[in-house]
């Protein structure tokens, strides 16, 4: 049987949500154990030019559920909304995205494979066809965000491992 669209995008967007949303929860517990303010945490940088990390957990969100939702409008514009500023409402934002994964199915999304995507970012567009958004474009990004969230934590001091980014792996389970 050929790999489908769905079995190449979603269980990858499904692991990384799961990886993002478990970071936010070792967040927020490491916050209450010593004592960090929560907004120091939230707004953390890896750098200076770069964005925060409500932003980077957003953005995982943004390119797993938020692609979905611009492959069936045909376009996807960046989310230029303000990130969740609480522990509580990054989890929310993901447990959104991956209610959202979890409804999509294998036979919809076989049914887009071939059609115009576009990327709108004010006058600039890419056009694509939708597996090449989705695997070319959204999934680099999701993985992109979720490391970076993973990185600001790391940088910050709190105890992370390989497997804390790892997630839940889809070994056999026979």
């Amino acid at each position: 049987m050929p790999f489908s669209l769905h079995a190449a995008f979603v269980p990858s967007a499904l692991q990384m949500l799961g990886v993002t949303r478990k970071l936010v929860d070792k967040a927020e517990s490491w916050c209450a154990e010593q004592g960090c303010d929560h907004d120091a945490l939230i707004g953390a940088r890896l750098a200076e030019d770069m964005l925060a990390f409500d932003y980077q957990v957003k953005s995982v969100a943004v390119h797993t559920r938020g692609a979905i939702e611009g492959v069936r409008a045909g376009v996807f514009s960046p989310d230029m909304s303000v990130p969740p500023a609480t522990f509580e409402a990054m989890r929310a934002k993901l447990d959104h995205a991956i209610a959202a994964l979890e409804a999509v199915s294998e036979e919809e999304m076989e049914s887009w494979i071939g059609r115009p995507m576009r990327f709108v970012m004010g006058e600039r567009t890419l056009d694509f066809t939708v597996e090449e958004f989705l695997l070319s474009f959204s999934q680099p990004n999701f993985y992109f965000h979720a490391a970076t969230a993973y990185d600001i934590l790391r940088m910050k001091g709190l105890p992370l491992a390989k497997r804390d980014f790892m997630g839940r792996l889809r070994i056999n389970r026979d």
